[in-house]
């Protein structure tokens, strides 16, 4: 074997390790990119977590005031998606009593009562 060829084996070794390196470094950017966009939705989903609980404690307060048993109403929507149902019935006699038809927006829904020109209140 001769001189040049060894100097063209080292020299293709070299390259082929320059290629590695590189690989190398964008897989550990990639890797950190990932940590990073992980770590933006862990704390994305943290929040959203929150903000369920909250909107779930405002629900119930409010099925509460209006009668309504929230485990009851959780149990049927329940058997109703385990059953394979399309269209979930509207909550029994409320529909019927308040005198609006479901899905229909509640004309006093936002407003406070007191305020004459009935703008929303958040």
């Amino acid at each position: 074997m001769g001189l040049g060829s060894t100097t063209k084996k080292i020299q293709m070794m070299a390259d082929k390790a320059e290629q590695l390196y590189a690989q190398l470094n964008e897989v550990k950017k990639q890797l950190e990119d990932l940590r990073v966009k992980v770590d933006t939705t862990h704390d994305t989903v943290s929040d959203l977590e929150v903000k369920h609980e909250q909107n779930r404690a405002i629900l119930e307060a409010l099925a509460e005031e209006r009668g309504i048993d929230v485990e009851k109403v959780i149990t049927e929507a329940s058997i109703e998606d385990a059953e394979g149902s399309e269209e979930p019935d509207p909550i029994p006699n409320e529909a019927a009593e308040s005198g609006d038809a479901p899905g229909e927006p509640d004309e006093h829904a936002g407003t406070t009562g007191d305020d004459a020109a009935g703008t929303e209140t958040s």
